[in-house]
């Protein structure tokens, strides 16, 4: 699966402005609202579905890196967004270290296999730290778009 199947463009953030969990995820859910990914008037269950799912564990991978996730009946497909916060933001990392990337997930229960596949193209993607470093000094939602794009077409080492 590649981010073109899932990333909304249009919610994509180069300049979070939050600086904790909660703030993040709403910040993030809110730009897939703005960019009709998501229904307005499902940005607070969704909000809550994910913070929920954060506290079996939290989704701070390490490596400056957290992929908040849940799966949602709001929604009939895939949809997701990427986040870049200059600052970092404490998300009770796994290796207790501030988090600079983060990539949202929200799937339809239905389709555990988009899920896991989103997760694994997102995973395969971080390990590669090319990759990282250019996305953490990304500036512009286009710098962004245009850094998955690449990632989409094989051009990473990994």
């Amino acid at each position: 699966m590649k981010f073109a199947n899932f990333v909304v463009p249009e919610a994509i953030r180069a300049d979070l402005a939050a600086e904790d969990k909660e703030g993040v995820i709403r910040e993030m859910v809110q730009a897939l609202e703005g960019a009709g990914g998501i229904e307005s008037d499902e940005l607070e269950s969704i909000v809550r579905a994910i913070l929920k799912r954060e506290e079996l564990g939290s989704t701070g991978i390490g490596r400056g890196v957290a992929v908040p996730h849940t799966k949602h009946p709001s929604v009939d497909r895939l949809v997701g967004t990427v986040a870049v916060s200059s600052d970092g933001v404490d998300f009770d990392s796994l290796d207790g270290e501030k988090v600079y990337l983060f990539f949202l997930l929200i799937s339809p229960p239905d389709r555990p296999g988009d899920h896991l596949r989103a997760l694994e193209n997102i995973s395969r993607q971080l390990r590669d730290d090319t990759f990282c470093r250019f996305l953490k000094q990304s500036k512009t939602p286009e710098d962004i778009r245009q850094l998955l794009d690449e990632a989409d077409n094989n051009q990473f080492g990994s």
